[in-house]
């Protein structure tokens, strides 16, 4: 090998080491990476920055956007429960990872994740359900829905940039989808059927964090229709877990004691009491808001508002008022969902309670709630809670409809992924459903930093020698196997590196060794960059092989055992998968 070989071969090491071991941020280690290669002048400006021009970290940009702005609608809700009412735990496994593996087909898996773990989490805990059954699975489930379209995962944007700049055409919407949905079928399979048996059933952290609770009282009201002419039962408001349906004002009738066959009709006032973080659970429930926040306005950016606990003093200006005697809303720029005092419960309308000192209120309010109020005599204490702020319903239909037609538009060809993520982005803002400063926000620079970086160490693996030499050794390992074993040897080595890096980064470090073996094996290029593609992704075996899987490790309590465990099956599984169909198609 010559010298820049080497250098880059060290370069590369030293690069692994840091982001296995995460010394540093993925996106500093590469950028770090990148500009050591440009200093040794082993590549030049050009090719170190050759990402930076490249569609693809824009795209990538633009399509966290466009997931940012599902979350903030409550677009993702409705694929929890569209497999079905399914009520033994493997068809309630059935519609968690059905529906995460059909969003993930057109949003980021982290983004898919952190929209679906907290609604699964306490959709279980309502139920009595550990929710560790769920929560891994939905997880691997996220993984193998970005398999179905171009757009599904960041890596699969990457490989399609690497294939760019190999000269080769980007992939197309739907080019990777008849190999990601047999292998997203047979895992889907796979999960429902065996990690009841294989996962045990952990204590969450919400679990532990419930040992002594407050019981807070907050009324909300059937809107929507998704609840509208269910009955409890059904609605599945009868057996929840850390929160108790009281009672039900229709008009002037009060309902007391409400029984499970009790059909509920929009405009129904419903009183619940129950701890904090089931009370935060429930402004996020489909068919239910807040009646206290009804009114609240969210149009200067819902996203940025948060829940905190208030404490009333014996000097505080609300002692002896009622929330809507003295206009809380407009005094303080907030709106209470909830209320708790000690040792006696609240059966009345939250905006007609008497306040007193010791009363503690939950309170929807933006980030400087706390920093406005916490020095005045108002409140004693301030304290922040977590949980999301309730989503903006009333504009989901336009994200559903700019999606479709993202989704039709690129997949068609009329625009590429680029100029059509951007344009949605830019419907989105002025169409009011995200401010400039939520869309902002929703970026993940460290992503789109990393995989412009990364295509700075892909050239210099290339254009040293070093991608020719490691693929040339590669083929000789498989050549026994022919081009199966090509693909094998390309999956393997990628899958191995994505339970270890990020999978972007194992995408780009693998990409220019399995291009020179596919050209010394004589095998199509196109077909090797879908096995790297697929491996990619195949991060099942470990906690820190992908941000989803370190998401819900803590909210399910689990162990490291607990992946490799249900991973392993789905590992060989999606290997067998690809292999079978990949040399078909390419």
């Amino acid at each position: 090998m010559s010298l820049d070989a080497w250098l880059t071969l060290a370069v590369i090491l030293v690069t692994l080491a840091l982001l296995v071991t995460e010394r540093v941020p993925p996106s500093a280690a590469m950028f770090g990476a990148v500009v050591v290669l440009l200093l040794l002048q082993v590549i030049e400006p050009s090719e170190a920055l050759a990402g930076f021009a490249n569609e693809a970290p824009f795209t990538v940009a633009a399509l966290y956007v466009i997931a940012a702005a599902m979350e903030a609608t409550g677009s993702t809700a409705p694929l929890v429960s569209i497999f079905g009412k399914g009520t033994g735990e493997r068809k309630n496994l059935l519609k968690v990872t059905g529906g995460a593996t059909v969003a993930s087909a057109v949003m980021a898996n982290t983004t898919v994740v952190a929209s679906f773990a907290p609604v699964v989490s306490s959709w279980a805990r309502r139920r009595g359900l550990a929710p560790s059954r769920f929560l891994l699975p939905l997880s691997y489930a996220s993984l193998l829905g970005g398999l179905i379209t171009a757009i599904g995962t960041s890596t699969n944007i990457t490989v399609s940039g690497l294939l760019q700049d190999s000269g080769q055409p980007a992939l197309g919407m739907f080019e990777v989808t008849k190999v990601g949905v047999p292998i997203a079928l047979v895992g889907l399979g796979l999960l429902v059927l065996t990690s009841p048996w294989l996962l045990p059933k952990r204590r969450d952290i919400f679990a532990e964090a419930r040992e002594d609770t407050k019981e807070f009282t907050v009324e909300m009201v059937v809107r929507g229709g998704a609840l509208d002419g269910k009955s409890i039962e059904d609605a599945g408001l009868r057996h929840l877990k850390g929160v108790f349906l009281v009672q039900i004002e229709r008009g002037n009738h009060v309902i007391a004691p409400v029984g499970p066959d009790e059909v509920l009709e929009d405009g129904d006032r419903l009183l619940f009491a129950g701890d904090v973080s089931m009370i935060v659970d429930l402004q996020t429930m489909r068919g239910l808001e807040s009646a206290e926040i009804h009114h609240f306005d969210f149009g200067d950016g819902g996203l940025e508002h948060r829940f905190y606990e208030a404490v009333i003093g014996a000097e505080s200006p609300l002692s002896g008022q009622t929330l809507k005697g003295i206009d809380f809303r407009s005094r303080y720029g907030s709106a209470v969902v909830a209320i708790h005092r000690a040792g006696e419960a609240i059966h009345a309308k939250l905006g007609e309670v008497v306040l007193r000192p010791g009363d503690v209120l939950l309170v929807l309010a933006k980030p400087d709630f706390q920093k406005l109020w916490r020095r005045r005599p108002d409140f004693l204490v301030i304290a922040a809670v977590g949980g999301t702020s309730p989503v903006r319903t009333n504009k989901a239909w336009i994200v559903y409809v700019l999606l479709v037609a993202f989704i039709v538009v690129s997949g068609l060809g009329w625009l590429s992924l680029l100029e059509a993520s951007l344009l949605v982005v830019l419907l989105l803002v002025l169409l009011g459903v995200m401010s400039p400063s939520e869309a902002g926000n929703a970026v993940d620079l460290n992503i789109v930093v990393l995989i412009a970086a990364s295509f700075g160490l892909g050239n210099a693996a290339a254009e040293s020698g070093l991608a020719e030499t490691l693929g040339g050794g590669l083929v000789s390992a498989t050549s026994f196997l022919g081009s199966i074993g090509v693909l094998g040897g390309v999956f393997l080595a990628t899958m191995l590196l994505t339970n270890l890096i990020s999978n972007n980064a194992a995408a780009v470090l693998v990409y220019p060794i399995a291009i020179a073996a596919a050209n010394e094996a004589g095998v199509d290029e196109r077909g090797v960059a879908m096995a790297l593609l697929v491996a990619a992704s195949a991060a099942f075996l470990t906690p820190i092989g992908y941000q989803t899987n370190m998401m819900v490790m803590g909210m399910g309590g689990y162990r490291f055992t607990d992946f490799s465990r249900v991973g392993f099956p789905l590992t060989i599984a999606t290997m067998a998968v690809s292999l079978a169909l990949i040399p078909v198609f390419w």
